[in-house]
Parts: C-alpha cells; structure tokens; sequence
C-alpha cells in the first residue's frame, strides 16, 4: 500500500477505504486551518498534484495504466500524510523533494503498490529533516501569536515565490517539541517553559486540539473497521507509559504522558501512518510488538535524539524489524504441533 494503513483486495475496495481515511483526516484538516490559517489547504493542493505527477511518471516508465493507480486514491493518502507531517508554507521545491522520495523511491523502487517496506509518507518527511533541517524548523506559529499571519493569498506567494516582503519569522516559530528539548537543556525551569503562550492546557497551542481531531478521526476508522485496535491503541498506551515513566524518575526534566499524547504527530502516527499493513507487520501479536516499540522509541528519540520528534523515525525503523517480528509472531497452523513448522 502507498502510506496508508488499509490492505488491498480490490481496487475498489482500495478506494472506498482511501475516501474514509482521507474523510477522517479532514477534522484535524480543519482544525490546523483555524489555528494556523488557511497555509494547509495550500500545502495539501500542491502536495496532491506533485504526487499525482510523480505517479503518473512512474507508472509510464514501468509501463502501467494510469487511470487504475490514480483513481484509487492511495498516492493521494500518501501526499496529505506527507503534507500533515511537514512544516506549512515550505517552499515548493522542498514538497518536490520529499515527494519524489515518497513517490519514486519509497514506493515505485520497491515495485510500486503493496511492495514498500518502507512508509514513502515518512521516508519523504525523514529525507527532508536529515537534509534540510533548517526549512524543517519553520513551523507556522498559532494565528494569534503571529507578527503576521498569512492569508491564503499569501500562502501561494509563499510556496511559489518565497514570501516576497513577508519574513520568515513573521509567521513562523520553533515547535512546542522543539522548544522544550532547547529550553530543557539550557536549563530553563519546566514551570516557566510552560509559561510560554506557545504551549495550551494540553500540549502545543492549536495542536492540541489538531490531536483531538486526529483522535476522532482515528476512532471512526476503528469503528467503521478499517483497521483493527492493535497498532493504534498499543501504540498511544506505550507512548504514554513511557512518557509517565521518564516523569516520574525526574518531573522537573521530562514532559508528562498527556503532553507527548496531545501533540499532533503522535495521533496522526497511531491512526494513520503505524497502521500501515504493508510496510508494519501482520500477525496480531506481531502489530503488538511493532506499536508497543514504536511508541516507546518514539518518546526515547524526543527525548534524547537529534530531532525535535521521534514519530517518523521510530516508525521508519519498525519498518526495518517488521519481516523479523511477523516471522517469529506467527500463529500455530492447524493441523501441526505448537513446535512443529509447517512444510511449505
């Protein structure tokens, strides 16, 4: 599958499913355009139509029809997840790139639909965070802390021609993540970094309530049965309890469980990118195992690494452990004894 977290049986079943996902990621849509303004529509227009394009190359050099692939809506799921993880209002030239990775490599290297052993949406994110870190920091500030807060005209001018006369730091800012981790290691009082009208009740300013959105969302997949409770659930507790339990060894130096769970990328990463049955893992037992790491690496790298967030790599690297994991998860074969392998 393209980044998204639905099997495939047929290609309109492929695309029933893709309509739900991409209704139940509209509320968060929604939601991030009241906080941060109108800049998300614009980054998911143009997001939509580099995949599309980067899809419709790959399937004419592969020799593919167009209209089955680009009809069934997975790469369209795979440019609003990638839209969703990147900063708003990035040039369009850093969405290309990123893009390009999701679509061509990620994806179409591996052999196209269903082949990926990687989620593109995140490999599209990692490649961008690893080799432009600087435009990856530019995220838009809440509308009401703005110096100015772009309107949808701006937006274009910003993702087409670099802003004009508007300055980055006019409508961007460092992430909640990212200024916890900075604040935390120079040794700024936890009390007072939470002072900062960037963080709300929960978590980040507006992302908070983009979480819930994400939340909801979530919670009607499961209800509609497009996927099952394993990896979102056990993901959010492990998330959580590793969260609780870096606080309560030390709480004047490590953010509490519902901090880490209100912040947008975690949500979206237990939903809507962990999910994926083709890049993650198959056997119940084995979605267990591959949520319950994920989200304890993912608090582990906020915590310790690099980078500001940890979703896509703990992700990108449950990837890579995914084929060990289903292996050795696998259930007893009827017929056969609990030691015995089956012939094949």
């Amino acid at each position: 599958m393209n980044g998204s977290p639905y099997v495939i049986a047929s290609r309109n079943s492929v695309r029933l499913t893709m309509l739900k996902v991409l209704a139940a990621l509209v509320p968060g849509i929604i939601a991030h355009a009241w906080f941060f303004g109108p800049g998300i529509w614009v980054s998911l227009i143009v997001c939509t139509l580099l995949a599309i394009l980067f899809e419709s190359l790959a399937l004419v050099m592969r020799g593919y029809p167009l209209r089955p692939f680009l009809t069934d809506g997975s790469v369209i799921v795979t440019a609003w997840l990638f839209a969703l993880s990147v900063p708003t209002l990035a040039p369009i030239w850093l969405y290309a790139t990123g893009l390009l990775f999701a679509v061509i490599v990620a994806k179409h290297l591996y052999g196209g639909l269903g082949q990926n052993p990687f989620n593109p949406a995140m490999i599209g994110y990692a490649v961008l965070i690893v080799s432009f870190p600087m435009y990856m920091t530019q995220w838009p500030a809440p509308i009401h802390l703005a110096v100015h807060a772009p309107g949808l005209a701006d937006a274009f001018d910003l993702v087409f021609a670099g802003g004009g006369l508007i300055s980055v730091d006019a409508y961007t800012m460092a992430s909640p993540l990212d200024t916890v981790k900075t604040l935390l290691r120079a040794g700024v009082p936890k009390e007072e970094i939470l002072a900062n009208p960037v963080f709300g009740r929960l978590s980040g300013s507006g992302l908070e309530w983009i979480a819930g959105m994400y939340l909801l969302g979530g919670l009607l997949l499961l209800a509609n049965r497009v996927m099952t409770w394993h990896v979102p659930i056990v993901f959010l507790l492990a998330v959580a309890a590793t969260a609780a339990g870096l606080h309560a060894l030390d709480p004047s130096r490590h953010m509490g469980a519902v901090f880490h769970l209100f912040t947008a990328s975690v949500m979206l990463g237990a939903f809507f990118i962990a999910t994926d049955p083709v890049s993650g893992c198959g056997t119940p037992l084995g979605k267990v195992i591959f949520a319950a790491v994920a989200g304890f690496l993912t608090v582990i790298i906020r915590t310790y690494g690099g980078y500001p967030d940890g979703v896509a790599f703990a992700i990108l690297l449950m990837n890579v452990a995914a084929p060990f994991i289903d292996l050795y998860t696998q259930p007893r074969v009827f017929g056969h004894r609990r030691h015995e392998k089956p012939k094949i």
